[in-house]
């Protein structure tokens, strides 16, 4: 018997030896190279996919009144504008509107409200007479100016307001359609469009 046993016992040895093969260990340095290999293609892929950036250019932008001269105006009736067709910046946006704007004529009021002395520009965009440019008037509390040699086109108007609360206010671009009244109201903290 007990030779049974040692026959059965070396026979189950020798069929585990028979077995399947062990299962390989994963080596994690080689897991990680993979996953760094990855991600660097990835990257690399999605760098290459981004279109190129234009570079920018500096192209010259028309600034609707100069910021820096708020003393450079006149009484209510006077006009700022001189016969000038460009700037010494070169932009011909960048001054003074020409006595006699050509277009069809319209009439433009601006009243003081305001509880202080307003000190107007109005800025008109570029027309399709290639006109464009301010004028800048002083109107007292409770003045008004009529304008009466300007043409059809959009308005930016510009208020500093020297009163107990000195205030900056903008308002526009007001589109001047017609021939009719069109009316600029200054008031303490907003500029009203009054639609003839």
């Amino acid at each position: 018997m007990k030779r049974f046993v040692f026959i059965t016992a070396l026979l189950a040895l020798l069929l585990s030896a028979c077995g399947a093969p062990a299962v390989p260990t994963i080596d994690p340095a080689q897991v990680q190279a993979s996953a760094v290999a990855a991600a660097s293609t990835m990257i690399a892929q999605t760098q290459a996919a981004i279109p190129p950036t234009p570079v920018p250019t500096d192209t010259p932008q028309a600034t609707p009144t100069p910021l820096d001269t708020p003393t450079a105006f006149v009484l209510p009736t006077s006009v700022l504008a001189s016969p000038t067709t460009s700037s010494s910046s070169g932009d011909p946006c960048n001054a003074p509107l020409p006595a006699d704007v050509p277009g069809t004529k319209t009439i433009i009021v601006i009243q003081n409200k305001s509880s202080g002395q307003a000190n107007v520009s109005l800025y008109l965009e570029k027309t399709k007479f290639g006109q464009c440019g301010y004028r800048g008037y002083q109107l007292p509390k409770g003045n008004s100016v009529t304008i009466t040699d300007l043409t059809y086109g959009a308005y930016d108007l510009l208020v500093w307001i020297n009163g107990s609360k000195p205030k900056t206010l903008r308002g526009g671009p007001y589109w001047i359609t017609s021939s009719l009244k069109w009316t600029l109201v200054i008031g303490d903290t907003n500029i009203q469009f009054l639609i003839p």
